[in-house]
């Protein structure tokens, strides 16, 4: 059994971005922990690798994969495998975690993060992924529920259930995004509150909260992306606010990721989510 999923402080971080290296080791605010997402830092040197090696000096680090396509049909790549282990063994991250999602077919990389059926074959595909991604990194990971625009017909198991499924079999822990859980109950029509009821918050190592552009689909139906290129929405932070009633204080990401504001604004957000926490203490 790997260590504990996670090392980073119940408090707020933030997803980095170089724009803000000076502002954050001049006035972190409330900020307390910063997230990387791992694939802008596996080159041999540079600037990035030398601002983050400072940044280590400083704060909490975790990383966020976004390629290894852990639902995919094929095995790990084994390149990519290698460059994320030695970014990890000379970072020693607080935190890793990756999405439930795939994003690669034979040697091509699809540059997005698609869904997934649930169902038994790929429960087996992706415990087996993550032992793989486990044994290599030699740490536990958090394993992040998506943002879904569609719902496959031949799905046995409900999201909630797949993901408590695949911790227990894998031992990995769980990530979990409030906005993901909010944008797929309005596309798919669920119920937020019963996905978060029945979601396995005792394997939470970490919450993601970012924002959310609203469109409509072809019915004239409401249609939220998972833009990470706003505000969090007012939605997203009462079912933020129900989460941490339940598990108490735990490591809270701002991700804004497109379209991304000036310092300040990140940290009136990473203080709203600082103040959600600190009414449950």
């Amino acid at each position: 059994m790997f260590d504990h999923s996670s090392h980073l402080p119940s408090a707020v971080g933030v997803g980095y971005k170089p724009q803000h290296y000076s502002s954050v080791l001049e006035n972190a605010g409330p900020v307390r922990w910063l997230e990387i997402h791992a694939e802008n830092y596996m080159g041999d040197g540079g600037r990035p690798l030398a601002q983050l090696r400072q940044l280590s000096h400083h704060f909490p680090i975790s990383v966020h994969g976004v390629g290894l396509s852990i639902g995919g049909d094929g095995p790990l790549d084994i390149d990519h495998l290698n460059r994320l282990k030695r970014l990890c063994d000379w970072l020693d991250p607080a935190s890793f975690s990756e999405h439930l999602a795939w994003s690669t077919h034979d040697s091509h990389f699809l540059n997005d993060l698609l869904p997934l059926p649930y169902t038994k074959a790929t429960l087996a595909r992706i415990v087996d992924h993550i032992d793989h991604l486990q044994e290599v990194l030699g740490r536990q990971i958090l394993l992040e529920n998506p943002s879904s625009y569609l719902a496959f017909a031949e799905s046995t198991y409900d999201e909630p259930s797949f993901l408590a499924e695949i911790a227990d079999r894998s031992g990995c822990g769980l990530l979990l995004d409030v906005n993901n859980v909010f944008v797929s109950s309005v596309n798919l029509a669920m119920d937020p509150q019963a996905y978060i009821d029945a979601f396995p918050l005792q394997k939470v190592g970490e919450i993601h909260l970012g924002g959310h552009d609203e469109d409509e689909d072809e019915h004239g139906a409401p249609l939220l992306i998972d833009s990470h290129g706003r505000e969090i929405a007012d939605p997203v932070w009462s079912l933020l606010d129900d989460v941490l009633r339940r598990t108490g204080p735990k490591p809270v990401l701002i991700e804004w990721d497109n379209n991304v504001p000036e310092w300040p604004e990140l940290q009136a957000e990473a203080a709203r989510a600082e103040a959600a926490m600190e009414a449950v203490q």
